[in-house]
């Protein structure tokens, strides 16, 4: 196990809480955990536990998987690539969360169909990162015609 940077970890979560226009206290209330705690999270001063990195991420809407590594937690050079393209997709703002799914299933099935499939943990976080469900099932035609029938709400 990598040891924890969390001078890094508490910077990125303190980007992440900006961009999602939350208070420190705001973020504290909804990932269940004490405004002080989280203040030192933040300030790089406390470790935090993959739990709490968990109800974090979840109360962010980012993946765990990414605070894992950044936290030190999981192997950073494992699949970089693979956890910064789905972190990107996750935190785009443009895009609703069932285009979001839809995105990373077609991404997962190319990278399954070239021999760098996802092991069951990542499928798990995929899953767990979205409250909508497209079914475990879906390949990347079917997903793509689902994305084509997705309106944009912005439009």
């Amino acid at each position: 196990m990598a040891s924890l940077n969390v001078g890094n970890l508490g910077e990125y979560l303190r980007e992440q809480r900006r961009n999602a226009q939350l208070s420190l206290r705001q973020l504290a209330d909804a990932a269940g955990v004490s405004n002080p705690y989280l203040s030192q999270i933040e300030r790089g001063l406390r470790k935090p536990s993959a739990e709490v990195l968990q109800q974090v991420a979840k109360a962010l809407r980012i993946s765990a998987e990414t605070l894992y590594v950044r936290a030190g937690i999981l192997d950073a050079e494992r699949d970089r690539d693979d956890v910064e393209t789905r972190a990107v997709i996750l935190a785009d703002p443009s895009l609703n969360e069932r285009q979001k799914q839809v995105l990373l299933q077609v991404y997962e099935s190319f990278r399954k169909e070239n021999g760098f499939g996802a092991d069951a943990d990542a499928d798990a976080d995929v899953k767990a990162d979205a409250d909508v469900g497209l079914g475990a099932g879906v390949d990347a035609d079917a997903a793509v015609d689902g994305a084509e029938t997705v309106k944009n709400p912005h439009s």
